[in-house]
């Protein structure tokens, strides 16, 4: 008993076929993406003295894997559409139902195309973009720094400690305030008893070290009253000083900078944390990058579809609604995500809304061809 399908011919054909017309797909919509903007500013940096001509080689190729994290899915689409619509212009569709052959026979080499593409748009968009990314940082001495607000709360949720960083490189922080908060509570307010100034401040592993530090100290009544000097200061000591420094480090990180496993571990914090809006961004951005990588089958199914006709059939329409719907899959991502930030919806509804799209599309399209 055969487990697997035999390959025919037919399948070799195909196959070949749809790889080929994908592919150079692929290759268009990169050079179309790179060459007007990033192909100019990098030959324009290179002539300034910025770069030499070997890092500005680098700096584009570190380019191409987010060009084609978005290229997969298209290329699959335009790639099966063009096949399919070639083999209806020249009948030989027509002889493929002539001889039996069913629509899900004749789909089958495409699908294989599909998950393989499927499979390396997941590695692409979970290894190699952020890896390029992060290399792309260190050549274009990129050093993000932003202020960021870390507050410390007790177990009923009131404020313990809030460090201000107004800016940060690495481990090293610069101009850290550092908010004491009182024990007393009022109806309205959170008491503060004491403000600190530091220069400086570092990570050191299992605690902060703030450095050059001025000391305001507060009344009950919330007035100033002594200020002092202090060489250096120890906070947020133990599981505190990690978690604090691992979202400082990540809010300076754009999604596709980062992994799965490490979004994963990010996701859990921001949750922990309480930092629902970002968690809800950050959880739907997760989701899609199980779900986006599957957009490619259901785009490749499409095209097919969309590639079968009747001789007299208009064939422009079927790239029509092709590009249409590529236009509207990624103009309609950042929509999704703001529904989902602001937990106006679920993040796995907003990741998965695109997908079952699609599949709706794909129905439709099956029961207009009477296949």
């Amino acid at each position: 008993m055969k487990l697997l399908p035999e390959i025919t011919i037919y399948d070799k054909y195909i196959f070949k076929q749809v790889f080929v017309a994908t592919f150079v797909a692929i290759l268009l919509f990169t050079v179309v993406w790179i060459a007007p903007e990033m192909l100019l500013n990098t030959i324009k940096d290179a002539l300034d003295g910025d770069y030499t001509a070997k890092v500005a080689c680098i700096v584009l190729l570190c380019q191409v894997p987010l060009i084609l994290g978005k290229a997969f899915p298209v290329g699959l689409l335009l790639g099966a559409l063009f096949t399919f619509d070639k083999l209806s212009k020249d009948s030989e569709l027509t002889i493929f139902r002539a001889v039996g052959l069913s629509f899900k026979r004749i789909l089958a080499p495409v699908l294989v195309l599909s998950f393989l593409v499927t499979g390396l748009c997941f590695w692409t968009c979970d290894k190699l973009i952020p890896k390029s990314e992060n290399i792309l940082k260190i050549l274009k001495n990129i050093h993000p720094s932003t202020q960021y607000i870390y507050t410390q709360k007790d177990e009923s949720g009131a404020p313990k400690l809030a460090v201000v960083v107004s800016s940060f490189s690495e481990n090293v922080m610069h101009n850290v305030i550092v908010l004491d908060f009182s024990t007393k509570i009022y109806s309205d307010v959170h008491q503060l008893s004491n403000i600190y100034s530091a220069v400086t401040g570092e990570y050191k592993g299992d605690y902060w070290k703030l450095n050059d530090i001025k000391q305001y100290k507060i009344s009950s009544d919330g007035i100033f009253t002594a200020i002092g000097h202090i060489d250096s200061m120890d906070i947020l000591k133990g599981e505190s000083a990690k978690n604090a420094f691992t979202l400082m480090t990540y809010s300076t990180k754009k999604e596709r900078e980062i992994t799965n496993s490490d979004m994963k571990n990010y996701i859990s914090l921001l949750k922990k944390e309480g930092m629902d809006e970002e968690y809800q961004y950050m959880l739907n951005k997760y989701f899609q990058r199980f779900l986006h990588p599957f957009v490619c089958v259901l785009l490749a199914i499409m095209g097919t579809l969309l590639g079968f006709s009747k001789p007299r059939e208009q064939r422009m329409i079927g790239f029509a609604i092709a590009i249409a719907s590529i236009f509207v899959y990624y103009i309609t991502l950042p929509f999704f995500d703001l529904l989902a930030e602001k937990g106006v919806l679920h993040p796995l509804i907003t990741a998965a809304f695109p997908p079952i799209a699609f599949t709706a599309c794909i129905i439709a399209f099956y029961k207009s061809k009477d296949l």
